[in-house]
């Protein structure tokens, strides 16, 4: 059965709930293995000694962005239509979300899919923060937080389109962007073999981690193509699921339709369950006494509200606006790592656990 027969049979939003849940599926099974984690890495990057966790997260991440670049030179995908770039942004939003977001994953040990991968290892700790991020992100949309994310949102807006676009900003053009994408991949592979000799597995959890993101986008837009309604294009991003999640809880008359974030992410915490399962990870743990409640809370609302402002989080913003080659994507993901890098001198220099 082809993509138009399952749309005319199930409509669009069942078969959006269905590829989201593919895409969350893979992603939490193969981030759960491959330990993928952005705030590991900043961690390294920090002290001056990258290794394991860097190598990961950058095999990921370029393989994310060698996918996407590859949808787009085969026509597959039109960058061009998606939040990231059309609409109107927000610099000032990326560079103030970023840098409250990447504070915000020092303090709870994790970003927002970090901490969903976590939760479903048996990481009570993760759960409480995630949460909290899914009730700071709606506060950011439509609650008490909304009016300062909107007053920081609205000191330095950019008109969407080819202002928003890196590839169109620097002249480089798609093919470009494709060859840049390809060098990266190389430079990931280089360098994961250079520190992980012999860790195939690990590498292959990595580089699935980052090709689930660009099949988000590319089942997304051969959706839009073939329905008859208004489909927008998209792919993995925490923030705005975890608070249609928490949204369909509490009240599923006022929740929004089923859609993609409606299966990627109760599959992704499926699929960072079974990885851990069977891979032997699930135990439960607690807040101990080196565990600080306090920063877990504040961490979770600091990356709440950085997440809406900064357009996605480090998944959402970072990887999949970042393999669009989206300006603001871009610089919210420069100041995650910036604001992460802040927190975590901080803490070294108060003593507190990192």
């Amino acid at each position: 059965m082809d993509l138009a027969s399952l749309l005319e049979t199930w409509g669009d939003t069942s078969v959006l709930a269905a590829a989201g849940a593919l895409v969350g599926f893979v992603f939490g099974l193969a981030a759960q293995r491959s330990r993928f984690c952005t705030r590991a890495a900043v961690i390294e990057t920090c002290q001056g000694q990258l290794g394991e966790r860097f190598a990961v997260w950058w095999l990921g991440f370029s393989a994310c962005l060698l996918g996407v670049q590859s949808l787009v030179a085969m026509g597959a995908l039109a960058p061009q239509t998606s939040r990231f770039i059309a609409p109107m942004g927000s610099v000032s939003g990326a560079l103030i979300g970023g840098l409250l977001f990447g504070a915000g994953m020092i303090m709870t040990r994790g970003c927002a899919g970090r901490l969903l991968i976590l939760s479903a290892t048996g990481n009570l700790r993760a759960v409480i923060a995630a949460l909290v991020f899914a009730v700071a992100v709606q506060a950011s949309i439509a609650g008490w937080l909304a009016p300062a994310r909107l007053a920081m949102a609205g000191w330095w807006q950019i008109d969407g389109g080819a202002g928003r676009d890196l590839l169109q900003i620097t002249g480089i053009g798609r093919t470009g962007g494709l060859s840049l994408a390809a060098l990266a991949f190389a430079s990931g592979l280089w360098f994961y073999a250079r520190t992980l000799p012999g860790r195939l597995a690990l590498a292959l959890g990595a580089i699935a981690t980052g090709l689930s993101v660009a099949a988000g986008w590319g089942l997304t837009q051969a959706i839009a193509s073939q329905s008859f309604e208004a489909v927008q294009i998209q792919s993995i991003s925490f923030s705005s699921a975890c608070a249609e999640f928490l949204m369909r809880i509490l009240s599923t008359g006022t929740a929004p339709r089923f859609g993609f974030d409606a299966g990627m992410l109760p599959a992704t915490l499926a699929g960072a369950w079974v990885g851990a399962v069977f891979g032997g990870d699930f135990q439960w743990q607690s807040f101990q006494a080196e565990n600080k409640l306090g920063h877990y809370l504040t961490g979770a609302l600091l990356m709440g509200l950085g997440a809406v402002l900064g357009v996605g989080c480090t998944v959402g913003a970072g990887m999949a606006g970042g393999a669009v080659f989206a300006l603001t994507a871009w610089l919210t993901l420069i100041a995650i790592w910036l604001g992460a890098a802040m927190a975590w001198r901080l803490h070294r220099t108060m003593g507190w656990p990192v």
